[in-house]
């Protein structure tokens, strides 16, 4: 037998630890690196963005104000049969078998 052969056979396989550890680093390595890429390119998006505007970025403006109370909802009683009926054609069944506990406006 070729003694190159002979040498290539006679190795013992990896440890299990070992292909384990190997393949956990390589992961880790490559999650880390996608980190680094991310926040390169994050930073050379915010200093071309600076170029681009002469600027730095606005600074966060103060929240607007709370909305007004919404308007009382118009023919509350034909929306409430319209959805009954949705709801009632849905499920199969005669609309006289629901029954509304409530409704409100999300």
């Amino acid at each position: 037998m070729n003694p190159m052969v002979q040498s290539v056979l006679a190795t013992t396989p990896p440890s299990v630890w070992l292909v384990a550890i190997l393949g956990i680093t390589v992961v880790f390595t490559g999650l880390i690196a996608i980190i680094v890429l991310v926040r390169v390119m994050n930073r050379l998006c915010d200093l071309l963005e600076q170029g681009k505007n002469g600027t730095a970025a606005p600074a966060p403006t103060q929240q607007a104000p709370a909305a007004p109370a919404p308007a009382p909802i118009q023919n509350k009683q034909e929306i409430i049969a319209a959805v009954c009926a949705a709801v009632a054609e849905e499920e199969g069944v005669d609309v006289s078998a629901i029954r509304v506990l409530s409704f409100k406006k999300l």
